[in-house]
């Protein structure tokens, strides 16, 4: 036995020299039409002179294959001669999209597509480019439609493929429900998502059909609410749509709420050579969060407070853990460890999939650039503030090793989606009944424009408006606000006069300090006033035309928990309108201030105070369009514009108005009840001052009213009424005991 390993080896090395390598001499290409000799030495890599073994011509093969060039190669070598005889793929000549109207949805396919005009036909990307189709429009909302594939062959060694489609009906919602342990009620959960049941009204809206990015982002809401809540635990299970006898569907979130989480403990761990002092504004949320219910929103602000410590590049290369760990009776020790990372370079950002996008408008929201320091932190808000656009239906980034150890490669991804909407409301009220409609476009000519315009009547009043708004204006990160409008209030039966005003402003919002907004305007309006003889004399004085040139700012402090329905904190915000070139000079100031605080027992209270006052700087009088009402929702019980001063029959409203608020939630009261919520509330308000007038009763007087209100979400629409009691009032205020409002959109 011991000889025939030796013996193995020597028949081995025989056969083995009967397969050595062979040197090419020359290439012979056969039946090659559009593809060139040089381009085929090239993409399977041939270099005349070497040796090539029977491994290197299977390479060849494999690398002339990869390119899709060829439906059939061989290859073969005699006398020193490669022989590479092929057949070529025929090429695209058109794609072209049957069964679709729309231009842009055709776009969209096309740019979606493996297939491309010009490139070579290859039978199995036309089978996936069906499958993608029918994905795509399924996204849509299109569940029944059919994708079929024609190849026309041409005489130049060309084909057409042609898609030909049936989008059959698209799927709408018939039904929405919540189950399994959510614990919050189902009203407030369906305010937070974007889809919505069909109705034989709801002819204009889009948010009734079935479209699977709609439910993941609803997932993603509904999610994010029960973690700012407290519910660490919860579980969103994946939504299901059932599919009824009807062929609409029926959409269930399946929702495990868990139980509400403390946090106990919080830490930050720095690397040892890093100066605390640089991470005080961290340390100190850290430390505010203690003994508080678990919040995503308050977490997140860390995670911001880190943010800005890369973006001041006093630390280029760092990236932070979040390490959060339950313990026993629902508390949760939170550490943020910060850690250094390689030291890594941008080398490139590549854009791609922004048909419609202009790149500006994606790099722009960039937080890192072409040469800056790699940064995991600045890489992830970056993507955040593309998604935050809500002009694409996904956003991805690939990190790819650059041509250096030491760079990175940034390839990010986006999917276009539609970004117009057309809209049609009406609403029904103790006020009388409004209707409004509304055009707008999220990425106007793909430059991320917002534009925008509405129309709304209603029954003393008509007003249209045109906003054009730029969310990075000139690359600043902030946005301007072009806004045109016109308003038409006639109030010649109830009052004796009719106002028209038209004009523009140009206005801006930005965050000058943590929470601290600022945001200014500038405003130019002309103004007509006409009155007849029914009008009082008063307001037969301020017959006539008026210009006005104003600056308005608003300074916002806001310290809630959260934008919808926030349970703890506080807002305060003062406004004030100061006039340039005016005909009366009125200036405006107003001050609103608010606090929130949940208690055990889920009740959520608020109380507020409002003030506002207008007044001449010169010895004008203010006009009567631009007098004081109290706002509706904060003085209930009274019937809207007919309480404070009164000229003859006219109510003509304040110079000065001031309201103190209290509201609190009954969730004690029917909590089976899924769609309706339960309100106290306890108003007080006072409305006075007439300057063009010492005869005029200035009813300074201090009203109250308290009551109960619902909110009930309703198979029309939110409906929300009061039944109030007033407890003081004034003796020519009117008096409204039930008041509602029910709305719905189409």
């Amino acid at each position: 036995m011991k000889f025939l390993a030796p013996l193995f080896i020597i028949v081995f090395l025989v056969f083995s020299s009967n397969i050595k390598a062979e040197v090419i001499n020359d290439i012979l290409v056969n039946n090659n039409d559009r593809i060139s000799l040089n381009t085929i030495k090239t993409y399977g890599d041939i270099k005349i002179g070497s040796d090539y073994s029977p491994n290197d011509l299977n390479n060849i093969l494999k690398n002339l294959y990869e390119t899709n060039f060829f439906e059939d190669v061989s290859i073969s070598i005699k006398n020193n001669i490669l022989i590479i005889d092929i057949i070529e793929n025929k090429l695209i000549q058109s794609i072209n999209i049957n069964g679709i109207k729309s231009l842009k949805i055709q776009k969209a396919i096309l740019a979606n597509l493996n297939s491309k005009n010009k490139a070579p036909f290859i039978m199995s990307e036309t089978e996936k480019d069906i499958l993608k189709i029918k994905a795509s429009l399924n996204l849509e909302g299109y569940y029944f439609s059919n994708v079929t594939s024609r190849i026309e062959e041409n005489s130049n060694n060309t084909v057409n493929l042609n898609f030909y489609i049936d989008l059959g009906d698209k799927v709408k919602i018939s039904k929405i429900e919540f189950t399994g342990k959510k614990i919050i009620k189902d009203r407030t959960l369906r305010n937070l998502i974007t889809i919505e049941e069909s109705k034989f009204w709801k002819f204009l809206s889009k948010k009734k059909f079935l479209n699977e990015q709609n439910l993941l982002r609803d997932e993603r809401l509904l999610k994010n609410y029960y973690l700012d809540e407290g519910y660490y635990d919860v579980i969103v299970n994946a939504t299901t749509a059932k599919l009824l006898d009807d062929k609409s569907f029926k959409v269930t979130y399946n929702i495990e709420a868990g139980s509400i989480y403390k946090i106990n403990e919080t830490k930050l761990i720095l690397p040892i050579d890093y100066d605390i002092k640089n991470f005080l504004e961290a340390q100190s949320l850290l430390d505010e969060i203690k003994g508080e219910n678990y919040s995503f929103f308050k977490v997140s602000k860390i995670v911001n407070a880190i943010d800005k410590i890369s973006l001041s590049r006093e630390y280029d290369f760092i990236t932070a853990e979040i390490i959060e760990e339950k313990n026993d009776n629902n508390g949760i020790d939170i550490t943020f460890k910060v850690s250094e990372t390689e030291k890594l370079y941008v080398e490139q950002i590549n854009i791609l999939g922004n048909n419609i996008t202009e790149e500006s408008v994606i790099r722009g929201q960039l937080e890192v650039d072409e040469g800056d320091p790699f940064n995991e932190l600045l890489q992830a808000k970056s993507l955040n503030k593309i998604r935050s656009l809500n002009i694409f239906k996904s956003v991805d980034a690939e990190i790819i090793e650059g041509s250096s150890p030491a760079s990175k490669i940034i390839n990010v991804s986006v999917v276009e989606k539609p970004t117009g909407e057309i809209s049609l409301g009406a609403g029904l009220g103790t006020d009388g009944g409004t209707v409004g409609f509304s055009v707008s476009e999220n990425n106007f000519m793909g430059r991320g424009v917002k534009l925008s315009s509405s129309l709304r009547l209603s029954a003393d009043a008509t007003r249209g408006n045109l906003t054009i708004t730029n969310p990075n204006y000139n690359y600043s990160g902030r946005a301007l606000s072009t806004n045109i409008e016109s308003t038409v209030t006639d109030k010649l039966d109830k009052s004796g006069y009719e106002s028209s005003k038209t004009g523009f402003s140009i206005g801006t919002t930005f965050e000058e300090y943590e929470n601290f907004y600022f945001s200014p305007k500038i405003s130019v309006f002309s103004e007509k006033i006409d009155t007849i003889n029914t009008a009082s004399a008063a307001l037969k004085k301020q017959d006539g035309s008026y210009f006005e040139t104003k600056f308005f700012y608003a300074l916002d402090y806001d310290l809630r928990n959260k934008n919808f329905k926030p349970s703890d904190g506080s807002r305060r915000i003062f406004r004030q309108g100061i006039p340039l070139i005016s005909d009366d000079y009125a200036l405006y100031n107003s001050f609103e201030i608010t606090k929130w605080h949940q208690f055990s027992n889920k009740m959520i209270s608020d109380i507020g105070f409002y003030s506002s006052a207008i007044n001449s700087l010169s010895d004008d009088d203010v006009k009567v369009s631009g007098r004081l009402n109290i706002p509706k929702k904060k003085l209930r019980g009274f019937e809207t514009g007919k309480v404070g001063p009164v000229d003859g029959l006219d109510y003509v409203g304040g110079n000065y108005v001031m309201t103190v608020n209290f509201n609190t939630t009954l969730p004690m009261i029917l909590p089976s009840f899924e769609n309706i919520d339960f309100k106290y509330f306890f108003d007080v308000g006072n409305i006075w001052g007439v300057d063009y007038s010492s005869t005029v009763d200035q009813s300074n007087s201090i009203r109250s009213s308290t009551g109960l209100a619902i909110d009930w979400f309703t198979p029309i629409g939110p409906l929300n009424f009061s039944v109030a009691q007033n407890l003081l009032k004034a003796e020519d205020d009117q008096t409204e005991s039930f008041q509602f409002n029910l709305g719905t959109t189409f």
